[in-house]
């Protein structure tokens, strides 16, 4: 039976039918059409059959209007779908492509009356991302022609395609969904059969560690969600983006990958069930984690849980002078960055030298400025006049805000603040940028705990727009309003959070990096797909491991080291690759080679 497929290459796959026409399926759909395919489209009723061609006329109405398409070849993409509510209409095609709601007993069922219906030679294409292909296949009459084809929502703008294969499916049905998904314009990447695949497989265990966050009360979801935004370049926030999935179906999936693997991190958060049986899912139902104007509506409304703008609490103390610590490259955008709000500022190092070295590289930042029109060279000159290098902490009697840079060493920085102590004036605010150590072991180290703070800068500081403002248990009112005073003025976006490893943006990025080592590692997926799969599946800037490469591997290995400690989870523990590679030296970028080689500077 096996035989015509699995040996013979396929001819083009013209005609396709598409069962199941939600938004997904409809998406789908206009793909397929624009790209000049006949589509059957499926679906239970005459009215969500109507409701689909309607979406499909304003879907590529718009694109018209934007230039896309023009409008005969948009009356010719309407021409080639035809729809039903007869499953026996999809007799004639080449291609199936099922997007039915995520369960099995759905799904096998559509397989089994599909094997009645097409020819034997006919390829069915999943649309799961939860649910085994496997199991979906063994199922099958010609389980060889199973597999999994998995577009991203909205399918029309969307690029990625993963080709899911079972280990009964044919190599003539992979090729054959392969070339399509490269005739329609998108890129495919080949996956074996697990629950999430790659992208999903990423990013739902991410999503799910923010429900938790949210749900422990350790920040707000606009402080997660602006976190994650700012902290790394986002299109969304995670607690946004489980509103547009759908809390439901999150948790569907989420379900499916904690019963393949169970891991810890794929255990649906507790608020994701609670949501869920609420019939709070999200943008569909007009309230998830935020609420909408309306059931459908991406317009998020004020609700109970929105700050108040403006804030409240204490007032700040008065900042007019600040004093850096550190000679490097994080110490020299931080002056930078307050020098040009128009604060006086201290950079002070070990050594005269280091200091005037930091205030050149200032200098240097500011030149590349004024070359690209961004500010003019009296300005720059203004800016950099306020920087007054020091070899000694001394200089720092009188500032109002000592904030230190120095090597990520608890040891090291808990030395700083006790020198800080004795030389800053009483009254002056002791700040952190540690990404990684416990803040509160750095006010111990000080006689005036009450008075120290974390501000986490991300780098470059002049170009990030984020700060994690971390207050320990000590941290006095006045203090937190001082800092985030301060951080408007500089015209950063503060976050609040609690003095815990990872704060909100290291505790959901690095898990997130680790379980894709892990995926390398099993042989699941290559470095160049999972990457791949990561910026065109869920909008990240750069893929995983371009982005290890850059942070530095030794520098993600400590933070992974710091997390799982601190949380004590088996998943968190750093991937042995990740380990291998840090004790062979080979630490990314800076060295020439991490996962990738680099040409050597």
């Amino acid at each position: 039976m096996a035989a015509p497929l699995s040996d013979t290459p396929l001819s083009p796959l013209q005609t396709i039918a598409v069962i199941g026409l939600g938004t997904m399926g409809s998406g789908i759909a206009e793909v397929l059409a624009t790209a000049g395919r006949d589509v059957i489209g499926v679906d239970v009723s005459e009215a969500q059959t109507a409701r689909a061609v309607a979406a499909l006329e304003a879907s590529t109405a718009r694109s018209v209007q934007r230039g896309r398409l023009t409008e005969q070849q948009r009356a010719d993409a309407l021409a080639r779908v035809r729809v039903s509510a007869d499953l026996r209409t999809a007799a004639d095609a080449d291609l199936v492509i099922e997007v039915a709601p995520e369960s099995y007993e759905v799904k096998q069922q559509i397989f089994r009356e599909l094997d009645g219906i097409v020819r034997p030679g006919t390829i069915l294409a999943t649309g799961t991302n939860a649910l085994s292909v496997t199991r979906l296949a063994a199922d099958s009459a010609h389980p060889e022609r199973v597999l999994g084809l998995h577009f991203f929502n909205p399918a029309p703008a969307m690029k990625l395609v993963e080709v899911v294969s079972s280990v009964l499916t044919a190599p003539a049905a992979v090729t054959a969904v392969t070339d399509l998904a490269l005739d329609l314009g998108k890129e495919p990447v080949a996956v074996g059969d697990r629950p999430g695949f790659v992208a999903d497989g990423l990013l739902f265990g991410y999503l799910n560690q923010a429900a938790a966050m949210y749900e422990a009360r350790y920040a707000s979801r606009e402080d997660i969600d602006a976190a994650m935004r700012l902290g790394c370049g986002l299109p969304m926030g995670p607690l946004a983006l489980l509103d547009l999935i759908g809390v439901d179906t999150a948790r569907t999936v989420l379900e499916a990958m904690y019963a393949e693997s169970h891991d810890r991190l794929h255990a649906p958060a507790p608020i994701l069930k609670q949501l869920s049986e609420a019939g709070l899912t999200g943008r569909k139902s007009g309230r998830g984690f935020y609420a909408y104007e309306a059931p459908g509506s991406a317009s998020v409304v004020p609700d109970a849980l929105t700050p108040l703008s403006g804030g409240t609490g204490a007032a700040g103390r008065t900042v007019s002078s600040v004093g850096v610590a550190g000679s490097g490259t994080m110490a020299s955008g931080i002056a930078e960055v307050f020098a040009k709000a128009g604060y006086d500022v201290v950079l002070a190092a070990r050594s005269e030298e280091k200091a005037q070295t930091a205030k050149a590289r200032i200098g240097k930042s500011l030149a590349r400025s004024v070359d690209k029109g961004r500010l003019t060279a009296e300005a720059a000159a203004q800016i950099l006049d306020r920087i007054t290098p020091a070899g000694s902490y001394d200089a720092f009697a009188d500032v109002d805000l000592a904030l230190e840079a120095v090597a990520e060493d608890l040891e090291v920085k808990r030395q700083l603040f006790a020198t800080l102590d004795k030389v800053c004036k009483p009254g002056a605010v002791l700040a952190t940028t540690t990404s990684s150590l416990p803040v509160v072991a750095c006010a111990r180290a000080t006689s005036r705990p009450q008075d120290v703070i974390g501000m986490h800068f991300f780098n470059p500081a002049p170009a990030m727009k984020l700060v994690e403002v971390v207050r320990t248990v000590l941290t006095a009112e006045d203090v937190h309003a001082t800092v985030r005073e301060v951080c408007a003025r500089i015209k950063k976006h503060a976050v609040d959070c609690g003095d815990r490893a990872g704060f909100i943006v290291n505790a959901l990025l690095f898990p997130y990096l680790n379980n894709a080592i892990k995926m390398v590692q099993e042989h699941y997926a290559t470095l160049d797909d999972i990457d791949a799969a990561m910026k065109l599946g869920g909008g990240y800037p750069m893929g995983p491991f371009e982005l290890l490469d850059v942070v530095g591997l030794d520098v993600s290995l400590a933070i992974e080291k710091v997390l799982h400690r601190e949380f004590r989870d088996p998943g968190l523990a750093p991937a042995p690759l990740l380990e291998h590679l840090v004790a062979a030296g080979c630490l990314g970028r800076k060295t020439g080679r991490g996962f990738r080689e680099y040409a050597r500077r």
